[in-house]
């Protein structure tokens, strides 16, 4: 437990991007190539879309955890 005096650790909130569960095209049966092909570009795009996601998400951790870092220095500074 915290002792009284301790701030709240630093939260912040994942961006809807990064909580969205990425979404993959698929094939419905007996596929045509026209089908294939658009499956192929739609498959690209959400790759794209789901790493970038992905990345957000890291620096949304790594920025939370940085913050929390510099509360921590800052409150070990101001100890008595």
């Amino acid at each position: 437990m915290r002792p009284p005096s301790a701030p709240e650790p630093v939260r912040l909130t994942l961006p809807v991007e990064a909580t969205r569960p990425c979404r993959l095209a698929t094939l419905g049966p007996s596929p045509t190539i026209v089908d294939l092909e658009t499956a192929y570009m739609a498959r690209g795009e959400a790759l794209v879309a789901c790493d970038a996601a992905r990345r957000l998400a890291v620096a949304t951790l790594m920025a939370e955890r940085a913050a929390q870092a510099m509360a921590a220095r800052a409150n070990r500074q101001n100890l008595p």
